[in-house]
């Protein structure tokens, strides 16, 4: 019997085997790969690569995780290639053997998975291999990563040759512009937020709190899917921006299309942009010190005198009056620079915002769709 059991699992091995060796493992390439036609897409890669950027709706199932590939590379450069190819190979079998249990295995005979890695190389193909001898309906992406990330670009200038009707919302810090941009969304206007989609403010003083920004090439490719979205020949709205939001820089084809797009004015007395500033960004009262580390950001931009004042205010608990005083002494003279010299056309409309609130907010989304 026990013979027996061994036949049979040497039997069953070589099945596998022959299967692994004998199905044809198809591929795709990136620009005609269509997402939804997958049940999941699977990423080998490492968990660093993954966190800069990935494929839409992607899992992350590595081969070989950061320590990992360190160690393979290690081995390579100080041993020889076939001591990192064995070591290398028997990480991933590991790995592959643990997703195959953990994730795989009780997966029905149609499944269908899309596998990559960074160039559609060895990882991606050991896991597909794998999947695919097992039965299951998987296909490779060709040149992995790098080549869906060379359809980005090529998709975004061509998404933008498409003459999108943008129009620029600028008015000074703290009219509530990005609350505009909300009620003009929820009134069934097209919007594009960028600083939604790269997680900050914009100004020195705009880090998001709960979460990070993404990595430049995670930001474009959600401004990608975003602007897939929107209809071209729809006036969409934008939020007056630099051409960095934080550390982000906005992509230069859609710069230009902002810069010479129309813009309108919100206007909003400087008294009732300090109140509304105040509530918004209640953290900085609350951590004094993480106020006076970002106020730091603009110190090279003012006088020793003007900072020493700004930071007696902070010390005092005087924080309308220094708002008052950064709005007036900084960001609405940063902001009337910028405006001046970015945007081409003359400003097509002013409105009056008494206060920045959701009803005011609510009758000017209207006013202006």
């Amino acid at each position: 019997m026990q013979f027996d059991n061994r036949l049979l699992h040497l039997t069953s091995q070589t099945m596998i085997i022959n299967s692994i060796q004998m199905r044809e493992l198809k591929s795709i390439e990136a620009d005609k790969v269509d997402l939804s036609k997958f049940d999941e897409i699977i990423d080998v890669r490492s968990p660093s690569e993954y966190e800069e950027d990935n494929l839409p709706n992607a899992i992350n199932m590595p081969v070989l995780d950061d320590e990992e590939r360190k160690l393979v590379g290690t081995a390579y450069k100080q041993q020889s290639p076939f001591v990192a190819r064995r070591k290398g190979a028997s990480i991933v079998a590991h790995n592959i053997s643990k997703h195959l249990k953990d994730h795989f295995f009780n997966k029905e005979k149609k499944y269908s998975p899309l596998v990559y890695c960074w160039r559609g190389g060895e990882r991606s193909k050991s896991m597909a291999t794998f999947l695919n001898g097992i039965g299951w309906k998987t296909t490779l992406l060709e040149g992995g990563y790098q080549a869906y990330r060379k359809y980005i670009i090529e998709e975004f200038k061509k998404k933008l040759s498409n003459n999108y009707n943008f129009k620029i919302i600028s008015g000074f810090t703290g009219s509530g512009k990005t609350k505009l941009l909300e009620y003009l969304e929820d009134n069934g206007s097209q919007v594009l937020d960028l600083e939604g989609l790269a997680s900050h403010r914009g100004s020195a003083l705009g880090d998001d709190i709960p979460s990070n920004q993404p990595s430049q090439k995670r930001f474009e490719r959600k401004l990608l899917e975003k602007l897939k979205e929107l209809n071209p020949s729809k006036i969409t709205y934008i939020e007056s921006e630099s051409s960095r939001i934080g550390s982000l820089q906005i992509p230069a084809s859609l710069w230009t299309l902002m810069k010479d797009s129309p813009v309108i004015e919100i206007d909003v007395s400087i008294n009732e942009r300090a109140d509304y500033l105040i509530k918004e960004y209640q953290h900085f009262i609350k951590d004094q010190n993480l106020l006076i580390l970002k106020l730091s950001k603009v110190k090279h931009l003012i006088s020793q005198k003007l900072y020493d004042h700004w930071l007696k205010l902070i010390s005092d608990e005087k924080y309308k009056d220094f708002v008052l005083s950064i709005l007036e002494n900084h960001y609405d003279r940063a902001y009337s620079n910028s405006r001046k010299k970015t945007y081409t056309q003359e400003t097509e409309n002013t409105y009056q915002v008494e206060k920045v609130s959701k009803s005011e907010f609510i009758r000017l989304a209207k006013t202006i769709a």
